[in-house]
């Protein structure tokens, strides 16, 4: 048990956004009210269709995805989704994006009066008003958008960070400073694909994100400097994909690790993450996993 921004989570090991889509199809595999909880496929303000062309491409140790946002809108999340979620008997986080500081705010309004544990604010995402850049690149954008968000918000408010910041941890600094409960980093990295067949990038976007096992080291790094910088609790992810995985993570800094690509390598690798961490504890005479938290 432990507690992230005073909502009680059965373990560390969360379900990521984007690879688990409301938690529904999984349960069909494992009982994921195991998990300490499921984060939601990201939810904009309306509707989404997402990308057109190819969406995921599988790389060396990882993939590359351009999905965006596909979604059925916050009405339909809150209406549909999250009464179903709800009975899965395990935290939920909201993972929430958007095009302009606008939407951010009129969704989060929405779910307010939702059931809802937590937000997960994605400022990974372009802003319309400032020609398509990220809101989480420049910290002085980041700091505007999370301070405007939580003005609004009831929820307890976690930050995901997209590791193509400018600075990661004076990214992190200014989203707790406007009023982050905690961060959770890091989102994928800006990447690419090259068809040589046909002579052309593989996405229609031309750039995509990169997930997977490829971005761990870095991931863990950053995971590593933010968590020395801020005192939130701060959620790690990014290629992890063992329960050791998970164990390095939280010895860098992490309160809990979120779980995503691996999902799709191994659909009930949550568990086996879960039951690899309790059994090292046992093995290693480990009571509490503050014992090892930040201990590097």
């Amino acid at each position: 048990m432990l507690n992230i921004c005073g909502v009680n989570l059965k373990n560390p090991v969360i379900a990521a956004s984007g690879t688990f889509g409301f938690g529904e199809e999984y349960n069909e595999i494992y009982d994921v009210s195991k998990l300490g909880a499921i984060c939601s496929k990201g939810i904009t303000l309306h509707k989404k269709e997402g990308n057109n062309g190819t969406r995921v491409f599988e790389t060396t140790g990882g993939i590359l995805n351009s999905v965006g946002l596909q979604n059925p809108g916050v009405d339909h999340f809150i209406e549909v989704e999250l009464p179903k979620m709800k009975k899965l008997d395990t935290v939920v986080i909201a993972n929430l994006g958007g095009s302009t500081l606008e939407e951010y705010i009129e969704a989060v309004e929405k779910l307010n009066a939702s059931e809802v544990d937590i937000v997960e604010l994605n400022i990974s995402c372009p802003n319309v008003k400032s020609g398509g850049m990220a809101f989480g690149i420049k910290s002085e954008v980041a700091y505007k958008t999370v301070e405007a968000v939580k003005k609004s918000c009831r929820k307890p408010l976690m930050v995901k960070l997209s590791p193509n910041a400018e600075d990661i941890v004076d990214m992190a600094c200014s989203c707790c400073q406007a009023g982050a409960d905690s961060i959770s980093l890091v989102n994928t990295f800006k990447a690419m694909a090259v068809d040589i067949k046909n002579k052309k990038a593989v996405f229609n976007n031309i750039t995509a994100g990169l997930s997977g096992a490829a971005i761990k080291p870095i991931a863990l790094r950053m995971v590593y400097e933010v968590s020395r910088a801020v005192k939130v609790p701060v959620i790690g992810m990014g290629g992890i994909c063992s329960w050791q995985d998970a164990v390095e993570f939280i010895m860098a800094g992490a309160t809990a690790v979120q779980i995503g690509t691996a999902n799709f390598i191994k659909p009930d690798i949550c568990l086996d993450i879960i039951n690899g961490i309790e059994g090292y504890m046992e093995k290693e005479n480990i009571e509490d996993l503050n014992e090892i938290r930040g201990i590097i």
